[in-house]
């Protein structure tokens, strides 16, 4: 499954950058967005959402709702099967766009999920 994590990190503390490690761990391929760096590690890291190739099947977000807002139109382009906004991410106006839309939205541990076999 391949997976868009949304404010990919480098900080070993940071949940996204945890989550990168058990979905790698899970056999998931990632795409990794962050607008600055180049690599997390051995991954290599996408700065904008123009450059997703492939389709994506999961977006796991990690962005403050503010800045995850002028992100919308360009994640629905995507068609992803599924968005899991993880604590702290939560977005209204990202829930009724996906629903508006036909995408499954869910607030959710992306780490929970994976460690309960739920993801």
């Amino acid at each position: 499954m391949r997976v868009l994590i949304l404010g990919a990190s480098n900080k070993s503390g940071r949940y996204s950058n945890r989550a990168m490690h058990k979905l790698l761990e899970h056999g998931h391929e990632l795409v990794l967005l962050h607008p600055r760096l180049k690599n997390i590690g051995a991954q290599p890291v996408i700065n904008t959402l123009d450059q997703v190739q492939d389709q994506i099947d999961t977006v796991t977000v990690y962005v403050n709702p503010e800045h995850l807002q002028p992100l919308i139109p360009e994640l629905l382009k995507l068609k992803p099967r599924r968005f899991i906004a993880n604590p702290g991410a939560e977005s209204s106006d990202l829930a009724q766009a996906a629903r508006m839309a036909g995408i499954q939205y869910l607030e959710a541990c992306t780490l929970v999920m994976l460690l309960s076999g739920k993801f």
